[in-house]
């Protein structure tokens, strides 16, 4: 394990400790950030002869509950190894009929209902994010894109709450009645950080269940959750080896070109802050 100097990224995963084994010849780094230490030191290593790098959301043994995850410390380490576009597997819930357990969904619409989570970089002055559209639309063809047994479709709302407890029915009946599609728990401030770091992102979400307001005795646990995870993990590790293997030049693209001749009043790192002539 060293801290410096870090070998160079280009893309990133981040995702659960079952996702190391997709990396070739990794080497681990330890980045300190301004925002405290990340979730896990940040593997690098090859996958379809790119650069990338691996963060484990939780940590490596599971460590951080969704509410206690350092998102801003997550997301500052990976551009600071020069991470540009982040890919985002994580588990759901399901809302409704439109989706089932089993399926992979590339969503393009948020709604964040966590409200104990430093959601920024912003800590001074104005500088206000556009997020109409949160998701990096070039990310999310390219996955859907990647085919393959999981069979990935893409659209569709994902309702981020606090956690760590699942809902009550009342809950997911009323989230299911906005016609939100699926629930989670950790893609928000994820997403926006991503945003504010100029980095293209976009989740990649695997039905685990259907959530607690789908019939009367139906619920939902965590032993489902993970089961279903762990069932689908070689196929999710292919699909994002097919994925990184024909990801688009993130050059030009709005998730970072928002930005030119903003005053940004924070660091991004790797890049100067502040107008752009």
């Amino acid at each position: 394990m060293s801290s410096a100097p870090l070998a160079p990224a280009e893309v990133a995963v981040i995702g659960g400790t079952g996702f190391y084994a997709f990396l070739d010849d990794p080497s681990e780094h330890v980045v300190d950030t301004p925002y405290g230490a990340p979730s896990a030191p940040v593997s690098v290593g090859t996958v379809a002869g790119r650069s990338v790098a691996f963060l484990p959301r939780h940590g490596p043994h599971h460590d951080f509950p969704p509410h206690a995850i350092n998102y801003r410390a997550n997301l500052w380490a990976l551009r600071s190894l020069g991470v540009r576009q982040v890919l985002a597997p994580c588990a759901v819930g399901g809302l409704g009929a439109t989706v089932a357990p089993g399926d992979v969904v590339v969503p393009d619409q948020l709604v964040d209902r966590t409200h104990r989570r430093v959601g920024s970089y912003v800590e001074q002055g104005a500088c206000h994010l556009p997020f109409a559209d949160p998701y990096c639309a070039q990310l999310g063809a390219a996955v859907v894109a990647a085919g393959g047994p999981l069979a990935p479709r893409s659209g569709g709302t994902m309702v981020v709450i606090e956690g760590p407890r699942f809902s009550t029915r009342a809950e997911s009946q009323y989230y299911a009645a906005q016609g939100w599609d699926l629930i989670n728990m950790t893609g928000a401030p994820e997403a926006a950080l991503a945003r504010e770091m100029r980095q293209c992102y976009t989740p990649i979400a695997l039905v685990t269940d259907m959530d607690a307001g789908a019939e009367s005795g139906e619920g939902v646990g965590q032993e489902e959750v993970f089961a279903r995870f762990r069932a689908n993990l070689e196929g999710l590790t292919r699909l994002l080896e097919d994925t990184i293997a024909r990801l688009p030049d993130p050059e030009g693209c709005s998730c970072s070109t928002w930005a030119d001749g903003v005053e940004l009043t924070y660091e991004v790192p790797g890049l100067v802050t502040g107008p752009r002539a």
